[in-house]
């Protein structure tokens, strides 16, 4: 939901969307005893191919395919409710534009491009600790000095005018020194209907 706010805004303020590879797999592997089965089951077999997918794809064809990439799989893996098997994320090669022969690296355990993958994640984590998950995003704060957030959480998507006031409610929060979290409990789950 994150992403397609983000692009969305993108449309509206004067901003330029860079992605980045982050894995829930890679916060959660010294973890996995402290997570509930079903989120276990899901970092330690299901988290991987997709990750291994991308990174391969940004390894060998540059951080523009990030982009597409991301929103074929999501839209795959979640709005179609297909899942990661081997055949969606072939079909969201095919949309992103990219070569099918990159599923190969969803199953390589001696992953080529782990170390990567690694940097990449301790990259974006750097920025906003351990205790939090995805979706990070950085902007602008004050002295022109970025500031990394987890979040923000938001569903269905905003779009026009209420996207581009989420934003600017975001860097108003990165404007403050020391603001850290602003939370409220969930109480439905994501909601694709808009998009």
């Amino acid at each position: 939901m994150t992403s397609r706010w983000v692009l969305e805004v993108e449309k509206v303020r004067d901003i330029e969307v860079r992605w980045h590879i982050m894995s829930l797999a890679v916060l959660n592997e010294n973890k996995l005893d402290t997570l509930d089965e079903g989120y276990r089951e899901t970092m330690t077999t299901r988290a991987w191919g997709p990750v291994r997918v991308v990174t391969a794809a940004w390894q060998k064809h540059g951080a523009e395919v990030l982009g597409p990439l991301y929103t074929a799989l999501g839209t795959r893996i979640h709005n179609r409710g297909e899942g990661t098997t081997r055949e969606a994320l072939t079909a969201a090669l095919a949309d992103a534009g990219l070569p099918a022969d990159l599923i190969d690296y969803a199953d390589q355990e001696d992953f080529e491009f782990e170390a990567q993958l690694r940097a990449s994640h301790k990259e974006g984590i750097d920025k906003v600790g351990q205790e939090v998950g995805t979706p990070v995003i950085a902007v602008p704060g004050p002295d022109g000095e970025e500031i990394a957030f987890f979040g923000p959480v938001v569903t269905p998507a905003p779009q026009g005018e209420e996207a581009a006031r989420l934003w600017d409610g975001t860097l108003a929060v990165a404007s403050v020194p020391g603001f850290y979290e602003i939370k409220r409990t969930r109480t439905k789950g994501p909601d694709f209907s808009n998009l």
